[in-house]
Formats: C-alpha cells, structure tokens, sequence
C-alpha cells in the first residue's frame, strides 16, 4: 500500500527538487499540496496529476490525514508546521534547518516521540554522488583514520536571491542556515558520526546589518582531529570543494572530479557522473526520500531516523555556537550538549 505524502510550501525547493524524487518513488503518492500563494498551487495543479490544493496547513491536515508532510516552507516557519503534522498524527520529513534554536529542537523531538512518529530532515548532500564515492571510501578505511577536513562552496549569491528567504532574516536567512547546516552533517558523517567539541568562527555580515553572507569556520574533533571550511556568497564563481585527509590517503573532491592520492604519491581517478550543478539537486532527493521511507518502516528508533536526530542537533549547536564565536571575535566555543 502506498504511502499518501502531502508537500507544505511549493516554492522552487519543493517544484524543482522534492517532486522529482518522490515520482521516482513507486512506493509514495504526493496527493496534496499547501501554500498560501495562488501561483504556486496552480503551479501544483499543472505538474501533479489530480493533486488537491490547500491555501492552509491545518485544513490539509484535517482534510487529507497524510502518512507523511513534506515541508519545504521558508525556516522560520518550520517549527510551528512540524508541531502541526505531528499532532496531525503524520510522519514528517523537512528541508533544513528543522528549526531555529535549540530550546525549539528539543521541543520538537519530544513531540516526535510522543506522537510516535518519525521526524527528519532533507541532508541531502550525503545522497550526492561525490560525498556518497566519499563516505564509502572512508567507510572502506582506503584514507586511513582522517585527521583533518576542508569543505568549502564559493557561491555568487544566495540561491533565488530575489524575495528568497536566504536574504531575509526575519525568515531564518544567512548562509550558515543555507550552507553551514549542509557542512555541519556532512563534517560529522566523514568523521564517523562523531559529534564535534568546539569551534571558533569569523562571519561578515551584509553593509545594511542584514543576515550573514561569508562565514570561515575551524571546528575541533576529538584527539586532535579539525575541519575547516570557508562559505561565501560573494565569491567570483560558483565552486563546491572538499579536501579530505587521512593517515592513508587525501581525497581532493571538486565538484564530480575526485582524486585519491596515497601516501606514496600514486594518484587514483575516481571521478562521478552527476546532474548539473544547481541550487536544488533534484537528483538527490530520492535518496533522501529512500532514506524517509526506511525510517517510516522501521519506526522513530530506526538507525536512520537516530542518525538524523544526531546530525541535525549538531548542525544547529555548531552555528548557534559559531555565532557566539564570531560576536567574541573567533574566541573558541565549545558546543552545547
């Protein structure tokens, strides 16, 4: 039996990057779709065959008892959504950042765990092919234990930057929101899953005070371990890199071109294939959706939803922190527990 899936916010994330991986899913039906702006359910209506559309999330619930909510709404309107799907009765899976704070997070876990349902968010860049070949050769020991990460993504601008939510702070914008939650889970996977202790942090803001828009942070692991990475969305050009350090072998990732070098110098090419690079990896969100649909089967304690909840709480202690950092000029700060 299928699964009935409702999506809460159809902008661009949602049209150009959930849909296509829940097509792609013969196990899932999106049977509705909620957002407040006209164009976008008529947006819906023409991509979805004999969807229903929505002006109001709680109408949607009511109206549709969905297994499961997709929400893609702007961040700072995660949290009151969240709460909504769960006393709904509905499995959630949400685009980052679940929420704002942590005293929100904790109260959106508990209500997770009292509904008995799963609650995850869209980390999408594990499901990419280039951090997948990654997390496999860590996974395989060709690196060696690793010792030090770099992660950095040079970016123009903020994606959507017109009316986005990226620019807005009032909305949850900022490119630690934007990039940071997606380095933060990223740095833990290739680290075996283990959380980080601290991190000190320089971020510029915009001229007008607005939301922050370059960030270099240093982020110290346990025994000596650290990850660097620098996010900017006033660089020249659009790059995405990473560099990987083990007691083997360094992996240099730059965009799908990924090169192993071992310690004797021998190099190994074991470059990916991937969809062009755009602000919404489309190609990616089935794995995410395969992931939630595991997560759903094996219930809230499932390794994939403990996994999940582990990433997400590091994602936002490690930019709550970062900021403290920065506001103490890029005094070090360790990460609430």
């Amino acid at each position: 039996m299928k699964l009935r899936g409702v999506i809460s916010g159809f902008g661009e994330v949602a049209a150009q990057g959930h849909l296509a991986g829940w097509l792609s899913r013969p196990g899932v039906g999106i049977v509705a779709v909620q957002d407040p702006l006209a164009e976008r359910r008529h947006l819906a209506l023409r991509l979805l065959k004999n969807v229903r559309v929505y002006d109001d999330l709680e109408l949607m619930l009511t109206g549709e008892s969905p297994d499961f909510v997709d929400i893609a709404s702007p961040p700072a309107l995660h949290r009151p959504a969240i709460m909504s799907a769960l006393e709904a009765g509905a499995h959630v899976l949400c685009e980052k950042p679940l929420c704002l704070d942590l005293a929100e997070f904790d109260a959106l876990v508990r209500a997770a765990r009292r509904a008995g349902r799963v609650l995850m968010c869209v980390h999408n860049w594990k499901h990419s092919p280039s951090y997948r070949r990654a997390l496999e050769l860590c996974a395989s020991g060709r690196l060696g234990a690793l010792t030090m990460l770099d992660i950095g993504r040079l970016r123009t601008r903020p994606a959507g930057a017109s009316g986005s939510w990226r620019a807005a702070s009032a909305l949850g914008g900022g490119i630690l929101i934007d990039h940071g939650w997606h380095v933060a889970y990223l740095m833990q996977s290739l680290m075996g899953g283990e959380a980080p202790i601290a991190v000190s942090a320089h971020l510029e803001a915009r001229e007008d005070g607005g939301v922050e828009e370059v960030a270099d942070l240093c982020v110290r692991f346990a025994r000596g371990r650290l990850a660097r990475s620098h996010l900017s969305w006033r660089a020249s050009v659009r790059r995405t890199t990473a560099s990987l350090y083990g007691e083997r072998a360094a992996l240099e990732i730059e965009g799908d071109r990924i090169i192993l070098t071992e310690q004797g110098g021998r190099t190994e090419d074991l470059s990916v294939t991937d969809a062009p690079d755009d602000s919404y990896h489309s190609a990616w969100f089935s794995g995410v959706a395969e992931e939630f649909e595991r997560a759903i089967a094996g219930g809230p304690d499932s390794p994939e939803a403990v996994r999940n909840t582990a990433e997400a709480i590091t994602a936002l202690r490690l930019i709550e922190a970062a900021r403290e950092s920065s506001a103490r000029r890029g005094a070090e700060v360790e990460l609430a527990r």
